[in-house]
């Protein structure tokens, strides 16, 4: 997929996909002015529209403008874009639910992302979710690096679902270090209470903490191999602090830490999924895993 703006201002999201013969046009990031196909150079606009299209001249009845880039429909919320590989995709609020009255008030559209992390994980990217929401293992898995967290759930509707860690501090360093940050203006009672985990169903997950926020795209790579990535955002008043840099690495770490726990306990879990397993029962603090177990169910049909 291309994300790009055009010269008239507008993000479009564009299969990565030339065309003529279907080779992959861009890669990373950055900046361009056309898009120019490595093959045969093929040329097309910001707007995805093919202006030059090199010895077709002389191929009956071609015309340019019938060879556009395929779009995507995208939307936006809270800083962040979301495509839909449907070319006519159901209306994005009822995907998203009430996720935006409930954390609005975290400003996320105006924070600064300041780094991310990447893991490959040996798991089926389900088994990841479901862990994310739950934090009935954090007194085992993480017993000396975040401890037993208790939560409870928040009211989500569509598709996406949630718990509250409740913690007056931020859940964003280890315990017992130092919570250097301040919370993020205009927060309420509940929101100062502690960090909200959420997935937006399938596969990405919002933290909304009193001081930042973070995002993980659950990736899957194949039926046992899940790539992980986790991004940090601070408001951009926190970000110009003059010992950001250094008391950030805080952050950092406990991301790096309770990450790597939580990718073992689920590779772990990937080989226990023999045939003949029958399903256990859910814990009472497993609501969240529980509906997005329905949700997966649902989807299927």
């Amino acid at each position: 997929m291309i994300i790009i703006r055009g010269a008239d201002g507008g993000i479009r999201a564009f299969a990565n996909s030339c065309r003529h013969r279907g080779s992959q046009l861009l890669s990373g990031n950055g900046q361009c002015r056309r898009i120019v196909c490595p093959y045969h150079s093929w040329v097309y606009e910001t707007d995805g529209q093919l202006i030059r299209a090199p010895g077709m001249e002389a191929a009956a009845g071609f015309e340019p403008d019938d060879y556009p880039l395929l779009e995507f429909p995208l939307a936006s919320w809270g800083g962040f874009i979301f495509v839909c590989y449907e070319r006519e995709p159901p209306p994005f609020e009822n995907q998203i639910g009430n996720m935006p009255q409930m954390f609005d008030a975290h400003r996320t559209e105006s924070m600064k992302f300041v780094g991310s992390l990447e893991f490959e994980i040996r798991s089926n990217w389900k088994l990841l979710v479901e862990n994310a929401l739950e934090a009935y293992h954090t007194g085992s898995v993480h017993r000396d690096t975040l401890g037993q967290q208790e939560s409870r759930s928040i009211d989500s509707s569509e598709h996406w679902t949630g718990l509250l860690v409740e913690d007056e501090n931020s859940v964003a360093t280890l315990v017992g270090e130092d919570k250097p940050f301040p919370h993020i203006e205009g927060l309420g009672d509940e929101a100062k209470s502690g960090a909200y985990f959420t997935v937006l169903f399938p596969a990405t997950q919002f933290v909304f903490a009193q001081d930042c926020m973070w995002w993980l795209a659950f990736q899957p790579q194949a039926v046992d191999r899940t790539r992980l990535t986790i991004g940090a955002c601070f408001p951009r008043e926190t970000v110009e602090l003059d010992s950001f840099d250094e008391k950030v690495e805080l952050y950092f770490n406990r991301w790096k830490l309770a990450t790597a726990e939580d990718n073992r306990i689920c590779e772990l879990q990937q080989r226990g999924q023999v045939f003949a397993r029958e399903p256990g029962r859910f814990a009472a603090s497993e609501f969240a895993v529980h509906r997005f177990s329905n949700w997966v169910v649902e989807q299927l049909g």
